[in-house]
């Protein structure tokens, strides 16, 4: 079974801002993007129906994740390298 794949709401006002530009069709945006045409009118019918509330996302964006992921492990990593320079020191002192 496949797991369904989720779009951010920035991913998909960008499908469709592409596929309102003149001379464009459905079809074309969603090949260069990898998705169904369907798919696509499903969320030109949801701005129609909704606006701007049509996207509501899932709290966190995945940019802001991603920064915090980054941040941690560079902390992580930094304390693994000072402690691998403390066990150095003190192999070296016990000798």
């Amino acid at each position: 079974m496949t797991k369904r794949k989720r779009y951010g709401a920035e991913f998909k006002r960008e499908a469709l801002r592409r596929a309102n530009e003149p001379g464009v069709s459905d079809v074309l945006v969603a090949e260069e993007l990898g998705i169904n045409a369907r798919q696509l009118r499903r969320w030109r019918d949801a701005v129609k129906r909704e606006g701007e509330e049509a996207f509501p996302g899932q709290g966190r964006s995945r940019d802001e994740e991603l920064t915090r992921l980054k941040r941690k492990l560079a902390k992580v990593e930094q304390e693994r390298d000072f402690l691998k320079e403390a066990a150095a020191y003190f192999a070296r002192e016990s000798r």
